[in-house]
């Protein structure tokens, strides 16, 4: 344990995922692969869209900001994380972790909110077709995607400020692959009450309302899918959907989990962290981006494939 004045912690020692050396290259190479993936698809959906002036609509500004929320998400965690897998010196700085756990709310505070931005952006198109390049103008969308960073930043300093403040006198372990603000009230030296509850009350009442602000959106949106006569557009329509809640539940079932409680630690938070951090970033480019024709189309374009290209191929 690193102490200054023989009594305050100076850094920390993060344990990782696992401390089972032959699943450590394991995991390694599967987060570096999954985290590359992520990087690259993240970087051609931003690099597509940006490109394309045809691409250049509030549904493809939201899903740019996205990409660029993920891509940010994955990198405060994931590289730190692929570290303690190979080196033996585990240490973080008391700064560093400090400046870890407020970024990670940071940014996973936006994607909350822009989740729901999203989902209301579907809501306006599929139930106010008509109202929607109105209702969705260009000062409109520009505004709620500050909102978005706005209220990730508020969330993340009221998550932040109270673990701060807390004296740490040792231990310095921390039983996670990265800072958070729950591992480490359990390292506090005073009474973390205070902590606590602000932590559930921030954390998981956001989480809460979030989720369920999305499932009431899609559960309009589903219902106005229902009255489209066509089978295939409905069928579509209902693909799109289930992709989308798939993405929803997997960032925010975790999430309410893990900070609809006090600071205790259970076996399975570290494994239900990954899928948050690392696989939803991960996810989001194929299931809101990648599975869109025009997007393709767009990729396709900037690789200098046609349409007619492939069908002269046969694809």
């Amino acid at each position: 344990m690193a102490v200054s004045n023989g009594t305050k912690v100076t850094e920390f020692v993060l344990l990782g995922l696992y401390s089972n050396p032959e699943l450590q290259i394991f995991f390694f190479l599967l987060f570096l692969v999954m985290y590359l993936i992520t990087v690259v698809g993240n970087l051609l959906i931003l690099v597509t869209i940006y490109a394309n002036p045809q691409l250049h609509t509030p549904m493809y500004f939201f899903l740019s900001n996205l990409s660029f929320v993920d891509l940010s998400f994955s990198t405060v965690t994931v590289p730190r994380c692929l570290v303690l897998f190979l080196w033996q010196d585990k240490t973080i700085s008391f700064s560093d972790c400090m400046a870890q756990m407020f970024f990670i709310h940071f940014i996973g505070g936006s994607e909350c909110f822009h989740l729901v931005l999203m989902a209301y952006d579907r809501y306006v198109a599929i139930c106010h077709p008509l109202r929607y390049t109105t209702i969705m103008n260009r000062p409109v969308c520009f505004l709620l995607v500050v909102f978005t960073w706005a209220g990730g930043f508020i969330h993340a300093s009221a998550q932040s400020i109270p673990v701060i403040q807390l004296p740490f006198c040792g231990p310095n372990e921390i039983d996670h692959f990265f800072c958070d603000a729950h591992t480490l009230a359990l390292l506090a030296c005073s009474s973390t009450v205070i902590s606590e509850n602000v932590d559930m009350a921030n954390s998981g009442i956001l989480a809460v309302s979030c989720f369920s602000v999305l499932l009431v959106s899609y559960i309009y949106i589903i219902s106005t899918i229902l009255k489209i006569r066509s089978d295939e557009g409905r069928q579509k329509a209902f693909s799109t959907c289930a992709a989308h809640l798939m993405v929803v539940i997997l960032f925010f079932g975790p999430c309410v989990f893990l900070y609809m409680r006090p600071s205790v630690i259970f076996a399975a938070d570290k494994l239900l962290s990954v899928f948050y951090t690392i696989v939803t970033p991960l996810l989001n480019p194929c299931i809101y981006t990648l599975r869109n024709e025009k997007m393709r189309h767009a990729m396709l374009k900037m690789g200098g494939i046609t349409p007619s290209t492939l069908e002269k191929h046969g694809h």
